[in-house]
């Protein structure tokens, strides 16, 4: 089959080369053509390359074969068409050739000392980088189930030797087109990723991971509305702060705000809680949307007493730039809220409305400077061990019961 298709092909390119003049030579290649098909068993037409053209756009294609004159065969028949053809005469050749540049199409042989054509199928399909590669096998073994089996193992089409060039062209073309729609959709697919990392990058800087999360995985994560959420609240602020900042040139002021509200706001989020805005030197945090958790409470605790020991560094870093020392209050309490999209359909926000919220900001009010106050209704939702003191019962504004509170002081041991 090999050294049919070899004479085949050389006697086809020296017809197309002379053209339709009759002399003695074309009618010798016609001849010879005609007898290399009938010693085909008629299998393959009379179709030579001037016949019938494919109109392709370039590919870049590497032709496996073990056999120079195959090679040299294909390659001609593809450079005629406009291609950019590479040959390798192993598999390994033809892995290495893979590993180097971008290919197209693949022309394989099977037949080959060392490693074969089905394994360099085999590996082909496997790599993750290649496997969109089409296969195209070109073989003059011709029993069906060889045929079935690369089939199966991928290869995109099977082409019996010696091959007819205008059905390889048009094997090649679809090949090509086949392997530009999967690069157009790889790039697309890139692109996409590319955007929605910096989507949650950006927004990631004004909501919560979990926020974004929600909002780009869920269809109805822009929708609003909300539903009743169990949560534990905090919320905390510089003690003091109007009075410090009309006495700070407003540089200065932001550079403390800044360093701050950046440290509180990685606390917060290594505790996994939602921060809901930030209102001059105030952070409203919640723990338990939109993802709820069975420590909610705890970890809003743990997360306020990190807030507290966050201070030490942050005012050493005040005084060695010439800044005022700061303290902060903060408070806790639990209760149920509305959490979801609130707004227009110009602008909304996820956020949290209820009586709790109200309650919380009241306790907030009475925090002293470096102090936790936590609502009794946080308390009994603890499962730690924590050391509390100074039991209150506070008359707030706007709330006509009094509300129970408790000095947070540590974590017990």
């Amino acid at each position: 089959m090999n050294i049919l298709a070899a004479i085949r092909g050389y006697a086809e390119m020296l017809q197309e080369d002379l053209g339709v003049e009759q002399t003695a030579i074309t009618d010798s290649l016609a001849r010879l053509v005609m007898a290399i098909q009938t010693a085909d068993n008629g299998s393959h037409s009379a179709v030579s390359i001037s016949d019938s053209a494919i109109a392709s756009d370039p590919g870049f294609i590497l032709a496996v074969d073990d056999r120079a004159e195959n090679r040299e065969l294909l390659a001609r028949y593809l450079s005629r068409s406009g291609h950019f053809v590479v040959t390798a005469a192993s598999g390994d050749e033809a892995l290495q050739t893979l590993a180097q540049a971008d290919v197209d199409v693949v022309l394989l042989d099977l037949i080959m000392p060392g490693m074969d054509g089905r394994e360099v199928l085999r590996r082909i399909k496997e790599h993750e980088e290649w496997r969109a590669t089409p296969v195209i096998v070109i073989s003059g073994q011709q029993d069906m189930e060889g045929i079935i089996e690369c089939i199966e193992a991928g290869a995109d089409d099977y082409l019996f030797k010696p091959f007819n060039p205008v059905l390889l062209q048009a094997r090649i073309k679809a090949g090509i087109e086949r392997k530009r729609w999967h690069d157009r959709e790889e790039q697309y697919r890139q692109q996409l990723e590319r955007n929605e990392k910096f989507i949650r990058a950006t927004f990631g800087r004004y909501l919560s991971d979990e926020i974004v999360t929600d909002i780009l995985e869920r269809p109805e994560g822009l929708e609003l509305g909300g539903d009743l959420r169990e949560v534990t609240i905090m919320m905390s602020d510089i003690r003091g702060f109007t009075t410090l900042s009309e006495t700070l040139a407003p540089a200065q002021v932001v550079k403390m705000l800044n360093r701050y509200l950046g440290a509180m706001t990685d606390i917060i989020m290594a505790h996994q809680g939602t921060i809901d805005e930030f209102l001059g030197d105030a952070i409203l945090a919640v723990f338990g949307a939109p993802l709820q958790r069975e420590d909610d409470a705890d970890r809003a605790v743990r997360c306020a007493l990190a807030m507290q020991a966050a201070m030490a560094d942050i005012n050493a870093a005040n005084l060695a730039d010439g800044l005022p020392q700061v303290e902060t209050g903060i408070a806790l309490n639990t209760g149920s809220v509305i959490a979801g999209n609130i707004g227009s359909e110009r602008r909304s926000k996820y956020g949290f409305v209820g009586h709790p919220m109200n309650v919380t900001s009241r306790i907030e009010d009475h925090c002293a400077g470096g102090e936790i106050l936590l609502s009794d209704s946080t308390l009994q939702k603890l499962d730690g061990r924590y050391r509390v003191a100074d039991r209150r019962s506070l008359q707030v504004k706007g709330i006509n019961q009094a509300v129970v509170v408790h000095r947070l002081l540590e974590v017990e041991s």
